[in-house]
């Protein structure tokens, strides 16, 4: 009977169901989620795209930072409260872990409140900080006070999402994320080509849709969730344990921040060179999106398995985790470069067919199918960390990923003009990739001496 119970929870997939099985039921739905996910900032730009307004269509196309900064802020309470909720399962503590979910659930909201706020009050410099001109300056701040405004929705939808996915619960976390697209749909056609909204509409639209995802979480988590049932009840966190929140959930702020830097850096170089270079990176980064959604499921999803064996002590679970981890991201990263690789030009035919786009497009191709397999390592790496609560690591990997480029791409352009602003991003994956592996070897020590004390 008690066996039967286990098996019918999702933690029965994190303590006791076989590795494989485990690593399936938590990793495909999460794959498949950021794959749709993925489309997400697309559909606004479609819709608006239909109006046929160049002005609107690059005022939200200058808003993408808004969204990657509120995913980041939600991230901070969802990675952190989420990893943390599931050492707390592990240690087979869940009142602990009803705390923290309360926790993370009003901080996403007062943190949303308050950023609107302060957007409000600095609204004219962050529009120009966008990149608005006199042309797009007015949509431009439409749709940030629109995005900031709800930003709250976007914030607790990415939190409660990894709440979710703290005891295991991975085709719930799925279906939050196809219930945010489909509404994303819904509300674009009604507010910008029903009502006419156009840009207001847009950010709107995104609100909520958020909202509705986050709706849906809640209900799972008050009505379905087998530990965190009546998380709501709870807001108060002892400082300690916020800080097992922030430690680790910090690092996806720093992260959030040096990509919005690298990306405008990168941007800024290749523009210098043409639009067919633009062109060829811009093909090149979409082509890797496969590769690394598929890798960066494997690991997110698997985060919960890695947390909870780390907190229970169960070093032969964990030490199998890591090692099926390894060898999937191998194999799902080098066989489909060298796919890419070997019909490189059809590839790349399938999105242009200028001669320049090509001629650069091929070179920058193959220095990104190269950085692809190595960031689906450094993403493991880092998920290691973050689920396992160590704080130092976590943040070294995110600093040294983001703040490794500037340096990088700067040295190698002056030096070596267009290629080395095209190899400049692979030298930065292989060099993070080695202080992975360099932090990893530590942390295993810390596992086995952790497990034996726990045996002693």
């Amino acid at each position: 009977m008690e066996e039967l119970e286990v098996s019918a929870s999702n933690v029965y997939y994190l303590k006791k169901a076989p590795l494989l099985k485990a690593i399936a039921h938590l990793s495909i739905p999460m794959m498949i989620g950021i794959s749709v996910s993925s489309i997400y900032n697309l559909i606004n730009a479609f819709f608006i795209g239909l109006i046929h307004d160049t002005a609107m269509l690059s005022a939200i196309t200058l808003g993408l930072p808004i969204f990657t900064v509120l995913m980041a802020v939600g991230n901070v309470l969802g990675v952190g409260g989420g990893t943390f909720i599931t050492r707390l399962l592990g240690q087979n503590a869940p009142e602990k872990g009803k705390q923290a979910a309360g926790y993370s659930f009003y901080m996403s909201i007062v943190i949303g409140i308050v950023l609107a706020g302060l957007v409000l009050m600095f609204i004219d410099p962050i529009v120009k900080l966008l990149g608005a001109d006199m042309n797009t300056l007015e949509y431009t701040r439409q749709y940030t006070l629109m995005m900031f405004g709800g930003g709250f929705a976007v914030i607790l939808n990415f939190t409660l999402e990894q709440l979710v996915r703290s005891e295991g619960a991975s085709k719930e976390s799925m279906y939050g994320m196809f219930i945010s697209v489909v509404f994303s749909i819904l509300f674009d056609i009604l507010f910008i080509l029903v009502l006419n909204w156009h840009v207001v509409g847009a950010g709107l639209s995104i609100i909520l849709a958020n909202v509705a995802a986050c709706v849906y979480y809640v209900w799972y988590l008050e009505t379905r969730s087998e530990y965190l049932r009546g998380f709501l009840k709870h807001w108060h966190l002892e400082l300690k344990e916020q800080w097992e929140v922030y430690k680790i959930g910090i690092s996806e702020l720093l992260k959030a921040s040096f990509l919005i830097v690298t990306t405008l850096l990168l941007n800024n170089y290749a523009m210098a060179y043409g639009d067919h270079v633009v062109a060829g990176f811009g093909i090149a980064l979409r082509i890797i999106q496969l590769p690394e959604f598929l890798t960066m499921g494997l690991f997110l999803g698997v985060i919960p398995l890695i947390a909870y064996n780390y907190s229970a002590r169960n070093k032969e679970r964990l030490l199998d985790t890591i090692k099926h981890l390894c060898l999937w991201i191998a194999v799902i990263a080098i066989v489909f470069a060298l796919v890419v690789y070997l019909f490189k030009i059809p590839v790349l035919q399938l999105f242009t067919n200028d001669p320049s786009v090509l001629a650069s497009g091929l070179l920058i191709l193959t220095a990104q199918l190269i950085s692809s397999v190595f960031n689906g390592f450094t993403g493991l790496f880092t998920g290691i960390f973050q689920a396992s609560g160590q704080g130092l690591p976590t943040a070294i990997m995110s600093i040294t990923q983001g703040l490794l480029f500037i340096p990088v791409v700067i040295a190698l352009h002056y030096f070596f003009g267009l290629n080395g602003l095209i190899w400049s991003m692979t030298i930065t994956e292989v060099i993070t990739f080695v202080m992975g592996l360099v932090l990893l070897f530590p942390y295993l020590k810390k596992v086995r001496r952790l497990t034996e004390a726990s045996l002693g």
